[in-house]
């Protein structure tokens, strides 16, 4: 089963964060901005930012909207920004053995 658009929009927010792109006080696009571009349901990108928000990556700007927590980059020490990857490197994992590829020759174009 595909992954729920609000799960989608969480992971490549955090990622972002994570990796820089979005630093500690960018301004993210308003919900409606959000939905509008993607033709999703408002309350989709609403519910995204508010796990986010929870997590203390994103805060809410009264009167200008959500942006980057001021402490979102250092509260990601690297094994919390390696996480981000798990679920990524299960999957090529399933699929280097779906397909009979070692371990080490999948290794070596990693870091390639």
């Amino acid at each position: 089963a595909p992954e729920p658009i609000y799960r989608q929009i969480v992971e490549q927010l955090r990622r972002m964060i994570a990796g820089g792109q979005l630093p500690p006080g960018e301004l993210l696009p308003s919900v409606r901005e959000v939905a509008g571009f993607h033709a999703i349901n408002p309350m989709t990108v609403s519910r995204a930012y508010s796990l986010l928000e929870g997590e203390g990556l994103l805060e809410r700007l009264r009167g200008t909207g959500m942006a980057v927590a001021q402490r979102a980059r250092r509260a990601r020490p690297e094994a919390a920004r390696m996480s981000l990857l798990e679920p990524r490197l299960q999957d090529l994992a399933r699929a280097a053995r779906e397909l009979e590829l070692p371990a080490s020759r999948v290794l070596r174009r990693l870091d390639q």
